[in-house]
């Protein structure tokens, strides 16, 4: 396994990162600890979870995913041997659930948000605190184009970073992070933080994957001048770019036929490009899932690859993909499908 350093901090991360979205909705606790076992021992240091999970998001089951990982880390006594990372729900009208819906990164929702996840977690500190998505109105979650909103309110940069600074005071964070961040939101993060004197943000989740490559045009660059690496999230596009949703029923256990939310990457456009993709790597004996990871691992703005999975299969197919060096060949064809078909699931 790969490390690499995390933002501007003395941590190292493995190239591979375990999501963990799945456990207490797709995966149960015997099934999550299994799992983390096996992330573990084939040199997987780092772990991604958020206060919203398991996904989809519902009051009955929210919490469960740390709820989990906090058992496990009881269980095996192996904190220190662990980058943990979590997150920090922004607004939403469908969270009702969480915090009677009034979510935000003020301190109230900052820091009670963050002692729960301690509390579920069972430790006394995250290594990685991450705003999981704008508290503003812009462009994320498949949305390409920024659209001027009428109303524009939302926590004040500053007052979030003095926030979160108080918590990484107390020990509580060691490093913060962004997610489903602009190049605006980055810039202006990285820019009070040095203003201020205040923490300064390591990396940034957002998705990437051969059918989402739109982090390329603005966000890159950021990546590589201030070292705020990529956490790359959705790297199979809910696992269509692993071909098993192409071709004859759905899979009974799949995620988008268990849940028929999940429409992001079945457009018309997303089918052709993955049928292209697919069709790239069994032309070179590849695992089109291995294909597609190595290629997202591969990038240099890339600090971490998180990748996920429900059956220990999987997981063992997606952890060998970090030994997969793609030819200059295969990475041409890649980059003329995407000539091809360009963004085809923002």
């Amino acid at each position: 396994m790969q490390y690499r350093r995390l933002g501007r901090t003395d941590i190292n991360v493995s190239a591979l990162c375990l999501g963990t979205m799945t456990y207490g909705e797709q995966n149960s606790e015997t099934e999550a600890h299994q799992q983390l076992d096996a992330a573990l021992a084939a040199g997987i240091n780092f772990i991604d979870t958020a206060e919203m999970y398991p996904v989809p998001p519902m009051g009955e089951t929210q919490g469960l995913t740390e709820t989990y990982i906090g058992s496990w880390l009881k269980a095996r006594g192996n904190r220190d041997q662990v980058i943990l990372a979590t997150k920090v729900s922004g607004p939403s009208a469908a969270f009702t659930h969480l915090r009677g819906g009034k979510l935000g990164f003020d301190h109230h929702n900052i820091e009670t948000a963050l002692n729960q996840s301690l509390q579920r977690l069972q430790t006394d500190y995250v290594d990685l605190y991450q705003l999981h998505w704008p508290e503003r109105s812009t462009n994320y979650f498949g949305q390409l184009g920024y659209q001027q909103p009428e109303n524009d309110s939302f926590t004040a940069f500053e007052a979030v970073l003095t926030v979160l600074a108080e918590q990484v005071q107390a020990g509580k964070i060691r490093h913060i992070g962004l997610s489903n961040e602009t190049p605006w939101g980055s810039m202006r993060f990285l820019q009070l933080a040095e203003q201020l004197s205040l923490p300064r943000v390591v990396s940034i989740q957002n998705p990437y994957s051969l059918l989402n490559r739109s982090f390329e045009v603005g966000l890159a660059e950021i990546a590589h001048r201030e070292d705020l690496g990529l956490l790359a999230y959705s790297p199979l596009a809910f696992g269509v770019l692993s071909g098993k949703y192409l071709d004859g029923p759905w899979p009974a256990d799949g995620r988008l036929t268990l849940f028929d939310r999940f429409v992001r990457y079945t457009s018309p456009q997303g089918v052709a490009a993955t049928r292209a993709y697919v069709e790239l790597a069994r032309d070179h004996n590849l695992q089109p899932a291995q294909m597609a990871l190595a290629y997202v691992t591969s990038r240099p703005f890339v600090s971490s690859n998180i990748i996920g999975a429900t059956t220990m299969a999987q997981l063992q197919q997606n952890i060998d993909s970090a030994d997969l060096n793609l030819s200059g060949e295969v990475l041409d064809a890649i980059e003329a499908i995407h000539q091809q078909y360009t963004y085809p699931c923002p």
